[in-house]
């Protein structure tokens, strides 16, 4: 199944209001116990190639790599679930431990939960 950190398209429509919305990519951004025991939603960030410099610590940047054809924005401030069947078959690329490590500290912050 999934692993945090990897990268997917995802079906993240209909949208409502401010959510982000269409087909875009998506960081697997739950642990890893809940995506190896297949649980039926995953916890994702969504990614947006409309670039905002300075947007510490509501946007973590990522360079293009592998499938992932635009340096992107993973966005903290959108973390949400979603059914297994939304996420698109085919990796697109995965974070280092090290991209992971520093965003979890930016979702931390926008959690509010002390670092």
């Amino acid at each position: 199944m999934f692993q945090k950190g990897e990268i997917y398209l995802a079906k993240l429509n209909p949208k409502k209001g401010n959510e982000v919305g269409k087909i875009r990519p998506i960081l697997i951004y739950q642990t890893n116990i809940l995506n190896e025991c297949k649980h039926p939603t995953t916890i994702v960030l969504p990614i947006s190639t409309i670039l905002i410099d300075d947007a510490y610590p509501l946007r973590y940047r990522i360079t293009k790599r592998d499938k992932l054809e635009k340096t992107s924005d993973i966005l903290c401030d959108q973390i949400r679930a979603l059914d297994n069947q939304r996420i698109l078959e085919g990796l697109l690329a995965k974070l280092s431990n090290r991209e992971i490590f520093e965003l979890d500290k930016q979702v931390k912050i926008v959690l509010d939960i002390e670092l």
